[in-house]
């Protein structure tokens, strides 16, 4: 008997723009018996959004990490397919690329291992969630929000209300002066998208096998790092001298054994994220323990200015290590933009 085709599904957009949230939110729309599969590409090492996703009602999710699967980890993009379908064979696999991502050369990649498996996959749709907040900033600064924006099948506006009718316009004029003809919808706040909407597309997106790769080199826009408080061992390095202190020295910030557990007041990190710039920072996630009423650990996730902590189990850090973050943010301006953040609470940069 002939297996039934996976479709796959690619959510891309800029940093911050919601995708998660987004993708969770189609789960409870699905018949009960719907297998989804996600599979993650994100920027550093932390597995944050992995951790709220298992959760979830999906049936599995894989996530590749420190680096970007739409240009070096192509390789490991294909790998994570195969083995997705031979141990789950999945009523659909979602694909959430990483925020700099610009999808081409996986699409491409896709439809090669539709001609190559017989047709096991197919890309069904390709799907750019917008910022409403901050899309008019970083669009024009980052030439991979326009690619995103004009190579999808639909254009999901999230963030939309809390902005003015004004600012609405001027991203929707953005939008369509980049792509025209393709569908914009708006999301429902966290509710998200109706899953009719956007399954069962049949994207014609790069179906040229002849084609030139539309994708330009990948631009190097986004810079990572890796921010914690604690040993350097619990952070899975062997050396110190792999290990930057935020104003520029070697070593780890507060190198007392005594503190390193420590939690970190409410209000304190409140104050310190209140103080990013989200011009130069974009996204700051991870795990990070918490003095409030009591000690809890917590996943922070903060986009342009706003956080979320959701609770975490507290195994996520070791007893020695009480915060790890990966921000991302501008090249060459990241590291001073988070400096006062990493002074103020005592953070190291691996």
């Amino acid at each position: 008997m002939t297996k039934a085709t996976i479709p796959i599904t690619v959510f891309t957009g800029f940093l911050g723009a919601g995708k998660t949230t987004v993708i969770l939110s189609l789960l409870p729309k699905l018949p009960k018996d719907y297998k989804v599969v996600l599979l993650k590409n994100e920027y550093g090492d932390v597995e944050v959004d992995s951790k709220l996703a298992k959760e979830s009602s999906l049936t599995a999710v894989s996530e590749i990490l420190n680096g970007c699967m739409c240009c070096v980890l192509v390789g490991q993009m294909q790998n994570a397919l195969f083995e997705i379908r031979d141990q789950y064979r999945p009523d659909r696999i979602i694909i959430e690329c990483s925020g700099s991502a610009f999808p081409a050369t996986l699409a491409f990649q896709i439809r090669e291992m539709e001609r190559n498996t017989g047709g096991d996959f197919k890309l069904d749709s390709i799907i750019t969630v917008i910022d409403a907040e901050n899309f008019a900033g970083y669009e024009d600064t980052s030439p991979t929000a326009k690619m995103q924006a004009s190579y999808t099948d639909i254009i999901l506006i999230n963030k939309w209300e809390s902005v003015s009718d004004r600012q609405l316009d001027i991203v929707l004029d953005y939008l369509h002066t980049l792509n025209d003809l393709t569908p914009k919808l708006r999301c429902d706040g966290r509710n998200g998208v109706d899953p009719n909407l956007i399954f069962g597309i049949e994207s014609k997106l790069f179906l040229d096998k002849n084609a030139h790769n539309q994708d330009p080199s990948h631009i190097e826009e986004v810079e990572t790092l890796t921010l914690y408080r604690g040993s350097a061992a619990s952070q899975g390095h062997k050396h110190d001298d792999d290990h930057v202190h935020a104003d520029g020295h070697n070593g780890i910030l507060g190198n007392r054994s005594s503190d390193s557990h420590q939690s970190i007041p409410l209000e304190t990190l409140e104050e310190s994220l209140s103080k990013l710039s989200k011009e130069s920072v974009w996204r700051v996630k991870g795990f990070v323990r918490v003095q409030g009423a009591n000690v809890e650990t917590f996943i922070l996730n903060w986009a342009f200015g706003r956080y979320d902590l959701t609770k975490s189990d507290p195994s996520v850090l070791t007893e020695d290590s009480s915060v790890r973050l990966t921000a991302m943010g501008e090249r060459g301006e990241l590291r001073r933009a988070i400096g006062s953040l990493c002074k103020t609470l005592e953070l190291s940069i691996l």
